[in-house]
This record gives C-alpha cells, sequence and structure tokens, in this order.
C-alpha cells in the first residue's frame, strides 16, 4: 500500500485500466443488449449519500490518500442524453464540491453509464480530500441503477487533474452510495 501512495501513477494506471475494463464490457454488454432492444435506461433525478475512498496522494508526506463521504446528485436534461451532476466529498478537514456534466449512455432497463467532465473546488487548499488538495479539473466516469421504488445505486469514478498543492499529481477518487430518487 506504501509504495502505490508514494506513486500516484500505479494507482491512476490501475484505475483507468480498470475502468477501460469495464467500460469494454459495459460496451459489449450494451451492443448485445441492443441487438435485442433497444435499453430505456435510468431516467429522473437523485440525491444519495455515499464512500469516497481516495486511492492516490501528492508524492509528499502531508499528501495523504482520503477516505471521506459523498453527497451525490443528478438533474437530467429533459429530452437528452444529458445530466448535471454535483459530487460533494468531505471528510473529518474539508470539502470538495464537484459540478459536472455527464452524458449518460443507457446500458439496461434502468441502467445507464455515463462520463463527463467538470472541476473540483477544494474548501480549505492544501488540506487533502478524497480528490486531493488543490482545485482542479476533473474526469468523471460511472454507472447508475433504479434498485427499487425511488432507490437508486450509482458508482463512479473521478480523475483530477494536478490536484495537489507542489505536486504535478493527478488524483483518482471513487464514490459509491445509494440515493433516493424523485
Amino acid at each position: 500500500m506504501t509504495t502505490l501512495i508514494k506513486n500516484p501513477k500505479l494507482p491512476l494506471l490501475t484505475g483507468m485500466l480498470s475502468l477501460g475494463i469495464a467500460g469494454t464490457m459495459t460496451f459489449s454488454f450494451a451492443k448485445s443488449a441492443a441487438a435485442a432492444s433497444v435499453p430505456q435506461g435510468m431516467a429522473g433525478d437523485y440525491i444519495g449519500i455515499g464512500i469516497a475512498p481516495g486511492v492516490t496522494s501528492g508524492g509528499h508526506d502531508r499528501d495523504n490518500a482520503q477516505l471521506g463521504g459523498d453527497i451525490q446528485g443528478r438533474v437530467a436534461i429533459p429530452r437528452t442524453p444529458v445530466s448535471v451532476r454535483g459530487s460533494f466529498l468531505f471528510d473529518n478537514k474539508t470539502t470538495a464540491t464537484i459540478p459536472t456534466i455527464t452524458y449518460d449512455i443507457p446500458i439496461a432497463k434502468n441502467t445507464n453509464l455515463y462520463a463527463g467532465a467538470g472541476y473540483s473546488f477544494i474548501g480549505k487548499k492544501g488540506d487533502d480530500t478524497p480528490i486531493g488538495n488543490r482545485n482542479s479539473v476533473v474526469l468523471d466516469s460511472g454507472v447508475e441503477t433504479y434498485l427499487s421504488k425511488n432507490v437508486v445505486a450509482f458508482g463512479d469514478a473521478k480523475l483530477g487533474f494536478n490536484a495537489y498543492e507542489n505536486s504535478n499529481a493527478d488524483a483518482v477518487s471513487f464514490q459509491f452510495g445509494v440515493g433516493y430518487q424523485f
């Protein structure tokens, strides 16, 4: 684990490889599902709560990977495959507010894959969050699915570019949670 934290490129590459494999499997599934029928995907808006483990550090002793909480929401733009999303990552020191715009891809009934971009605003610069310790551009990709009446599960990965002070290290954070669909 110490090697992963000291070398931020290794978990970044591992995370991106995992996302690539998941994306390839999802695309393969979506392609075969499309041949059978056109998936409807998940519609509607939601707000949820979950966990946000950061898996990278900035390469300095004080830049540590953080485990935090996540409040996340989605507002779908009607009649388009686009959504506005927001994540609020928090830990015992500070917060990161991350608004994003995503492109939603229906992959199965009541399930979407999404990818997009946004920006991370750190509440107190210099204090570590799951997505680094300074403001940065963020790429986001994930999956969301409707579980039961008004209950949604979501999971995504965020990549913050140049997300640590006094370092050019990138940050990777994963978010998992459940939400209320309205």
